[in-house]
């Protein structure tokens, strides 16, 4: 019996087939490459995502990004935007995670029109963490604009929340990740984030960045329509295990298809797939394929403004 073929979307893919969008030198036959894989594990569309980096760098990559899109109707009826996880995270150790401590900096007005004009007004999603000073202005604009605000990177305390949610933030970003292994039991940025039915809790299905337990407890503690599944894969997404690009680090991906930075016990991105993302979240917590559909796929898509039939622009 032939596998049923559904049409997922990733809100936050680092790169995929060994190609990593972190590259300032990204040329079409690579993209090119990068859809026709996705495709073969059933995502429709994604939100290109980059991490910390300076904000000149930020702006070329996007340019180059719109650049290869807008070449190729087939990479823009995947590449549905961008999403920008950093640099406005935390330095703080454990929060800032596999990005760059010392390329993280506070929002600035001026940095985030910058940004959004280099991405063509496609920029969908910012990561940012909302206890750096700037963060509400920031927030307040993206939000006119219909970017929306994950709260990520970040030990926000619950009235620097409160700020964000106000200002328009509505997503936690791999809530329960880029966190430190140590914390106080029950005053921490997790639970504090995980309490807030206001926003929208991104999870990761991998049973690697979350333990399946964790994920079942996580699930069940938000409201209905309040959990978005992604990846957050990064370039050994897609294939088999080797070693692969991320940000100028190359790292080595297992059997168990764990990433580390080298030599550092530190997750960087995933090696997940969104069809084995579905497949694991309908297994795992026991929904019925048109819920796990849902919060794969159309659910997430449509709160960034995008339906899956659409072809590009």
């Amino acid at each position: 019996m032939s596998r049923t073929k559904q049409k997922l979307f990733d809100l936050q893919v680092n790169g995929f087939a060994g190609v990593d969008f972190q590259s300032p030198d990204l040329e079409l036959p690579q993209l090119l490459h990068v859809v026709e894989a996705l495709q073969r594990h059933d995502t429709v569309g994604i939100l290109a995502t980059l991490i910390t980096d300076s904000i000149d760098s930020l702006c070329w990559k996007l340019e180059n990004f719109e650049r290869l899109r807008n070449r190729d109707p087939s990479i823009a009826a995947v590449v549905k935007g961008y999403h920008l996880e950093g640099p406005w995270i935390s330095c703080e150790t454990g929060y800032h995670g596999a990005h760059s401590r010392e390329l993280a900096c506070d929002p600035k007005a001026a940095d985030f029109l910058r940004l959004y004009d280099a991405s063509g007004g496609k920029l969908k999603l910012v990561t940012l963490a909302p206890e750096r000073r700037g963060s509400e202005e920031v927030v307040a604009l993206a939000a006119a604009r219909g970017v929306r605000i994950g709260l990520g990177h970040t030990n926000a305390s619950e009235s620097d929340i409160d700020r964000a949610i106000q200002a328009g933030a509505t997503l936690a970003t791999h809530l329960g990740n880029a966190v430190p292994l140590e914390m106080h039991r029950h005053d921490n940025v997790v639970q504090r984030l995980l309490a807030r039915d206001e926003l929208i809790a991104c999870l990761i299905p991998d049973g690697i960045h979350l333990p399946r337990f964790v994920l079942q407890n996580f699930y069940r503690a938000k409201p209905l329509g309040k959990v978005f599944f992604t990846t957050d894969c990064m370039s050994a997404a897609g294939s088999p295990p080797g070693v692969y690009p991320l940000a100028g680090y190359d790292l080595e991906v297992g059997e168990d298809g764990v990433v580390h930075l080298p030599g550092d016990g530190r997750f960087a991105g995933s090696s997940l797939t969104m069809d084995r993302a579905f497949r694991n979240v309908l297994n795992w917590l026991e929904l019925e394929e048109s819920e796990a559909l849902a919060q794969c796929a159309t659910a997430p898509a449509a709160h960034f403004g995008i339906t899956l039939e659409e072809t590009g622009n």
